[in-house]
């Protein structure tokens, strides 16, 4: 691997001379040759091509966050405090987690207990569940009942998003409707609410900071200025909740 250094320090000197003087540039033959050198030496050593990869992932997830942060900025009162958007825990909490989610995510259904447990041990957590049906007909189905329940019984919504997240099988309309049923919302109260009430400008908004986000699946999380994409746990998001009362960023 000592010779890798080697060529590094002859492309630069070479750039370099090439800059300086024009006319000692290579010349066709020169650069053929040198070309097959590089070309022979990266397939007698091509795990370089991975380092090569992982530095561009790197590039590409930084290029990422940095439009990501710059979007959370320029939308904050919509991310943090959209009117179609429920909040439970504190709502005068000292750090927001704010969580995209469906109802048919696998993921999503897994990271029901890191909320549950975030809310038991931290009572200055506020917490905004925004609902992002991507997962098909059944999940938009699921969403929609879950609106009218959020506008008629917006005290037990908490109750109706762990009870229809937290169930078996796949969540849709008349699954949902059953939830809501459960907590004393009869079937024609949710049905009159959904005929009187869409809620495509609830979803049309999600969808819309979604995509400007870079938001490709569920759970994905907003945390102070940061985008926060997978389930990744409980200590995850409680370092970074500690880091932001410490430093106000989620990495210190």
């Amino acid at each position: 691997m000592a010779i890798l250094p080697k060529i590094f320090t002859a492309l630069a000197l070479t750039a370099s001379v090439a800059t300086a003087f024009p006319a000692l540039a290579l010349d066709n033959a020169q650069k053929k040759e040198f070309g097959e050198f590089i070309k022979q030496y990266l397939i007698e050593n091509p795990e370089i091509m991975l380092d090569v990869q992982d530095a561009l992932q790197k590039k590409q997830e930084q290029a990422r966050l940095t439009k990501a942060n710059a979007t959370i900025t320029e939308n904050k009162s919509t991310i943090f405090d959209s009117k179609y958007d429920m909040t439970i825990g504190n709502p005068k909490g000292d750090v927001t987690i704010v969580e995209f989610f469906d109802y048919n995510c696998g993921y999503c259904r897994h990271a029901l207990s890191d909320m549950q447990a975030m809310l038991k041990n931290d009572k200055n957590v506020r917490f905004v569940l925004k609902e992002f049906p991507i997962l098909g007909p059944e999940s938009v189905a699921a969403h929609k009942v879950s609106d009218a329940f959020r506008k008629l019984a917006p005290e037990k919504y908490s109750q109706f998003h762990v009870a229809l997240l937290g169930s078996e099988g796949r969540a849709d309309e008349g699954s949902a409707i059953e939830v809501a049923e459960s907590l004393g919302v009869s079937e024609k109260q949710i049905r009159d609410e959904m005929s009187k009430s869409s809620s495509d400008d609830s979803v049309k908004e999600t969808y819309g900071l979604a995509q400007s986000l870079g938001i490709t699946g569920t759970p994905s999380y907003v945390i102070g200025n940061e985008l926060v994409q997978g389930a990744v746990g409980f200590d995850d998001l409680e370092s970074r909740v500690k880091n932001m009362r410490a430093c106000g960023k989620t990495s210190c």
